[in-house]
């Protein structure tokens, strides 16, 4: 009987609680979708969404890809320190964490620097529309979940409790979204059109 409770209170208690989970969902739902209609949209113009996608700088993108996926690795062993009453090594990990959030803020506005640079802006074409506006959405979520983590440090600074353990789960999670959802944008934008 306990163990039948223990199952079904991780399954509706995740890691983070399961609203942290259920905007997850909702945020990959939406991402989700705007890919779609960037799929649907460039079978109606295959050659422009080739051609323009040509313009992109994959080199950036793909050293963006590293950041952040550096960055989660350095977010998932923080969650280890925090579980581990670490406080001092999740606290440096957390700071790794923003650090390849802040490399890849500051890639990604040379890119979109260079894009406006050569007047690629959001009304440049169809390819654009999409690029700018998953793009910028997404990169709203990374200044968000930065913000996050820098609540997250200064709040492991002081000491592991319960509740800090369960708020840097939810930061881990919100994080680790960002890295998901580029690593569905990245090929989608930067390779396959």
């Amino acid at each position: 009987m306990e163990a039948t409770s223990m199952q079904q209170k991780s399954f509706l208690y995740p890691p983070g609680g399961i609203m942290i989970w259920i905007l997850i969902t909702l945020e990959i739902i939406t991402f989700g979708a705007a890919m779609i209609a960037l799929g649907v949209s460039s079978r109606e113009n295959p050659e422009l969404f080739h051609i323009s996608r040509l313009k992109l700088n994959t080199l950036m993108g793909t050293v963006n890809t590293v950041f952040l996926l550096t960055s989660g690795y350095f977010m998932a062993v923080a969650v280890q320190h925090v579980k581990q009453h670490m406080a001092p090594e999740a606290a440096k990990n957390i700071l790794f964490a923003l650090l390849g959030g802040l490399l890849f803020v500051v890639v990604k506005g040379f890119e979109y620097y260079a894009k406006i640079e050569h007047g690629y802006t959001i009304g440049y074409n169809t390819f654009f529309t999409f690029y700018w506006l998953l793009t910028l959405f997404h990169l709203i979520h990374v200044l968000v979940g930065m913000g996050i983590l820098t609540g997250l440090y200064f709040s492991v600074r002081k000491g592991i409790t319960e509740t800090r353990q369960e708020n840097t789960e939810t930061g881990a999670a919100f994080w680790h979204m960002c890295d998901l959802i580029w690593l569905f944008l990245f090929p989608v934008l930067y390779l396959i059109f």
